[in-house]
């Protein structure tokens, strides 16, 4: 499937990595590199990871007007070329430069204009010596906060470059999710460390610095002075399912990501997503 954002069934693909596998700086890594991180099977299986995230992101920007969109931790651009296909103006801030070659080259195949889409490397910390305060409309966060020193300064910066009414998407790991996943791995010990750790972490060799459960995160949001406007279950099941099951049918991922949005709002569900995934708002002024 290739990364276009033509009709709103399509999706980005996937950003950020299994529970428990390796992230890039920004949280921009993906699947673990090889032959079956690749090709249609592997495309489909992005579908199904994103399809809730890039459904709530579509309702931002699902209007006439083309609307200043920043995407931090944006990395390659899974998210920040479609929505720049879609006539939007992105600002993608990284801190990887191989990651904005790849940004760049990216736009460019798709045929976005230059104008449409800046590349800048730079962090969360220092979202401010790149982007004037009050002027972008959508800024999306997602897999930053985990990776983030101090995630409160983070979001308020992030509040601090949104123009009133402006709205963040925040994407963050979920603690319940890698005790589950530590669990199913055979790894208890450190299922336990995470259960019982304040920042969710299983151990010294964890890559991220921090996971959240929904109070955390959405309390971080509000602390920030946004507004929550909605809560998702991101990745309830594609964590879980082995990619055999979805990749031996071409209809299994369609199907997959069709479950994903029927539990994406239910409490039950949500509370062993993947990923977390919070829609807030800047107060108008």
């Amino acid at each position: 499937m290739a990364d276009s954002a033509a009709s709103a069934t399509a999706t980005p693909a996937a950003q950020g990595p299994a529970e428990g596998a390796a992230a890039g700086p920004g949280g921009s890594a993906g699947p673990a590199a090889g032959p079956a991180a690749t090709g249609p099977a592997a495309a489909r299986r992005a579908q199904a990871r994103t399809a809730v995230l890039w459904q709530a992101v579509r309702t931002v920007l699902d209007d006439s007007a083309p609307r200043d969109v920043l995407d931090v931790g944006g990395g390659t651009g899974g998210f920040a070329v479609p929505i720049a296909e879609l006539g939007h103006r992105v600002t993608v801030v990284d801190p990887s430069p191989d990651a904005l070659a790849a940004l760049e080259r990216r736009a460019a195949e798709s045929g976005v204009p230059k104008d449409a889409l800046r590349a800048v490397q730079g962090d969360l910390a220092g979202l401010l010596e790149y982007v004037e305060p009050a002027s972008v409309d959508l800024v999306l966060c997602h897999g930053v906060l985990e990776m983030a020193d101090d995630p409160a300064a983070g979001l308020a910066t992030v509040a601090d470059v949104l123009r009133p009414g402006g709205v963040v998407s925040v994407l963050a790991a979920n603690r319940a999710a890698a005790v589950v996943a530590r669990a199913l791995g055979g790894h208890f010990a450190e299922a336990r460390r995470a259960l019982a750790d304040p920042t969710g972490r299983f151990g010294p060799q964890d890559p991220l610095a921090a996971r959240f459960d929904e109070e955390q995160l959405t309390r971080l949001v509000g602390d920030a002075g946004l507004v929550v406007q909605s809560v998702h279950g991101v990745r309830v099941f594609t964590d879980l399912v082995p990619g055999a099951l979805v990749d031996a049918d071409p209809q299994a991922a369609s199907d997959l990501a069709a479950l994903e949005a029927a539990v994406a709002d239910r409490p039950e569900f949500r509370a062993v997503a993947g990923r977390l995934h919070v829609l807030a708002r800047k107060s108008p002024a």
